[in-house]
């Protein structure tokens, strides 16, 4: 009985904690948090309002990532590893924005962010009742996700056809107990402003990544253009500048711990909800094979860039990406190993199996749950090795096999049935997939195109028989011919290097395709067969295993009765908590603010802690202007809170009580790197980039004052 009282008094607990603080929530739950007794100064109605301006209005997703307006010119506020790509991508040897920085001096000076898109969020609607018609009385889990994607991309073309820049999408929330259609507006033509060098931007590089105390200037200004009348358009020298509804105003006053703040932002994805099945899979098995692959293949990069700037200007968005992924999955094994993750969700299973047993009806309903999604994680872990490596070969083995494989991929499904080829396969993405090829070429870089290629294959030939990839046969199985021959041939006779005849293959048919005779194209065509038997089995795994954990969140609403935040699936969510430290470890506490002398102690003068001159000046001759905090007596850099985010929040607006940016999201804490499985009040925090710095360093160091000015800052 007091075990059974202690379990109560958890899940009364747990319910009071998660509606009080913890999660990620929709804009349409805000009326569940009851904000004005946390701290919130304004109505909750000017943070998100479905018919009038509010705050949501100033905040879009943007390259991955989440931005926001802060002036009525359009101008952006995101973070520089946001900015990254865009910036690498407008880099050369002779004009290394990456490591230079750069500022557009006016508005004709400032430049394309290529492949950039920005979705600002007109409206979202619940069609739950819309969607699930559409599988009324099917049984079978994969037939009724078909029906349920075709019913989606009615509804979603519908939008597109009232408007070139309309955009929806229908969110799954709770494993597909909610549905949820989100309508943008998107715009194709954004600019860069102003970005700080590399050595303010991403100051202390993979040293201080995910760590805290954080001295980096995480931020970058961008701008969004349309079309005269208003439109979402590509670039184009007619575009002006786009007016919000709503823009950010950056707080000038003070901030201190404790002071309460809030954040909306794009969350990616997060598994609060799943079961000690897939802590198992990702914690034996997912990450550590990610975490050695994207190793190998940062190791590969670095080696083959060491005496060439310019490859490593082309190779430095991959590089960064795959390490920021490999330092969280690194920090996720390590959090889940150091708690014991997988035997405590084991040990509340237990628990969960004792409630779901206790009645009939419950046991028919609910025990055997579990067991049956452990045998769908079985049936991948037969093919567990193979399905690695044929994973790698289709998305990091290369430009040439991504776009034959690719290019390939779309032609045979468009010669299915519409209603039998995978979600997304449109005339329109066509399109979008030629124009996605332009970036891609741009990042281009042969040396290690040709080296991870090779890699791959060996990896291939490294298997066990009974997993052996049949489409490399004609590479592993050549007594003429070995696999370094085979990538050199490969690399000397195919005409994919030509973006311009790629893009003219994109719509033909299979065969004309294989008529080409493209060694890369043959390539793609043999693996094809095995790439179909693997979508198969994962399109199964994936309706059952969602049909099963939509079944087990009936049974924890049930069992615990609380309120209930979806995961995270990169839709607009709002998330609050006060600014605040931490205790990482015993006898150490984390003050949550660091200071510009902080950036100076730091200094080595050498990679990743090489401060620029300038900035280090400032700290010296302590010309901080107006933007030193009176109690740090210093500028400001970066400070912590207890905000609940993950990757895509990556440059969301940080806003005070009265709703004023504070600072810019930018990172998660070393500490608590399995906060997408869950929260820990004691650990997990944000990291952001003080407001206070970003104006700094735009007006002291980059002397881009006119950007204040512009962003309505005061003398």
């Amino acid at each position: 009985m007091k075990k059974q009282i202690l379990i109560l008094l958890f899940c009364i607990l747990n319910t009071l904690f998660a509606v009080a603080q913890e999660g990620m929530w929709m804009l349409s739950q805000l009326g569940q948090l009851d904000l004005p007794k946390k701290g919130l100064l304004i109505p909750a109605e000017k943070v998100y309002s479905p018919d009038k301006p509010c705050l949501a209005n100033a905040i879009v997703q943007l390259g991955g990532g989440t931005a926001s307006f802060v002036s009525p010119e359009g101008l952006l506020v995101t973070n520089h590893h946001v900015a990254f790509t865009a910036l690498q991508r407008s880099s050369s040897v002779s004009s290394d924005y990456l490591t230079n920085g750069f500022l557009a001096k006016d508005r004709q000076a400032e430049i394309q962010a290529p492949g950039y898109q920005a979705k600002l969020m007109l409206e979202m609607n619940d069609v739950t009742p819309d969607v699930l018609a559409s599988a009324k009385g099917l049984t079978d889990a994969v037939e009724r996700d078909k029906k349920i994607n075709a019913a989606i991309a009615k509804m979603t073309e519908a939008v597109k056809q009232k408007g070139s820049d309309l955009e929806a999408e229908i969110a799954e929330m709770f494993n597909g107990k909610q549905y949820i259609m989100y309508t943008y507006k998107v715009f194709r033509d954004i600019r860069i402003v102003y970005s700080p060098p590399l050595s303010i931007g991403n100051y202390g590089g993979e040293t201080d990544n995910w760590m805290w105390p954080r001295h980096t200037g995480d931020f970058s200004f961008m701008r969004v253009y349309v079309s005269p009348d208003g439109k979402g358009n590509e670039y184009s020298a007619d575009n002006v500048p786009f007016k919000p509804k709503v823009w950010l105003k950056p707080a000038q006053g003070d901030l201190d711990d404790g002071d309460f703040c809030f954040i909306m932002g794009y969350p990616g994805s997060t598994t609060r909800y799943r079961s000690s099945n897939s802590v198992n899979w990702n914690l034996n098995y997912n990450y550590p094979f990610s975490v050695s692959n994207y190793k190998e293949i940062i190791s590969l990069a670095e080696e083959l860039t060491k005496k060439d700037p310019a490859g490593k200007i082309k190779t430095a968005s991959l590089v960064k990406g795959l390490a920021n992924v490999m330092k969280n999955y690194q920090g996720k094994v390590e959090g889940m190993i150091k708690t014991d993750f997988l035997q405590k969700k084991l040990d509340f299973e237990k628990e969960y199996l004792k409630w779901a047993n206790s009645t009939p009806e419950r046991k028919a309903k609910y025990a055997d749950i579990l067991e049956k999604e452990k045998s769908q994680y079985n049936v991948l872990e037969k093919t567990r090795e193979r399905d690695n490596v044929f994973g790698i070969l289709n998305n990091l083995s290369g430009t040439m096999t991504g776009a034959a494989g690719q290019i390939y991929f779309i032609s045979r499904e468009m010669e299915k049935p519409a209603e039998e080829r995978q979600p997304g396969i449109t005339e329109e993405a066509l399109k979008e997939f030629a124009d996605a090829l332009t970036y891609a070429y741009n990042d281009y870089y042969e040396p290690l195109d040709k080296a991870m290629l090779l890699r791959a294959v060996k990896m291939a030939e490294a298997l066990p028989a009974d997993q052996r990839i049949a489409g490399l046969d004609n590479i592993l199985a050549n007594p003429g011919k070995t696999p370094e021959q085979w990538v050199d041939d490969a690399y000397s006779h195919t005409r994919l290097k030509d973006p311009e005849f790629v893009k003219s293959l994109i719509g033909k048919s299979s065969a004309d395709l294989e008529n080409t005779g493209d060694p890369f194209i043959r390539l793609a065509a043999a693996l094809y067969p095995m790439s179909e038997d693997i979508n198969k089995v994962t399109e199964v795994f994936g309706a059952n295993v969602t049909e099963l954990r939509k079944d087990y969140l009936d049974a924890l609403y049930e069992w615990k009765g609380s309120a209930m935040y979806p995961d995270a699936n990169s839709t607009i969510r709002f998330t609050w908590g006060p600014v605040k430290g931490y205790k990482p470890a015993d006898a150490v506490w984390y003050y949550p603010f660091t200071s510009l002398q902080g950036v100076v102690e730091k200094n080595t003068g050498e990679e990743p802690f090489n401060a620029p001159a300038g900035l280090v000046s400032l700290e010296q001759k302590r010309d901080f202007g107006r933007w030193a905090d009176p109690e740090l007596n210093d500028v400001p850099v970066a400070f912590l809170n207890q905000c609940d985010i993950t990757g895509g929040n990556s440059g969301s607006p940080v806003m005070n009580a009265k709703g004023e940016i504070i600072g810019v999201a930018f990172d998660g804490n070393y500490e608590a790197m399995i906060s997408d499985w869950q929260y820990d009040y004691a650990l997990q925090r944000c990291i952001a980039v003080d407001i206070r710095y970003v104006l700094f360093v735009t007006e002291k160091f980059g002397n881009a004052g006119f950007l204040l000015e512009e962003m309505g800052v005061k003398k």
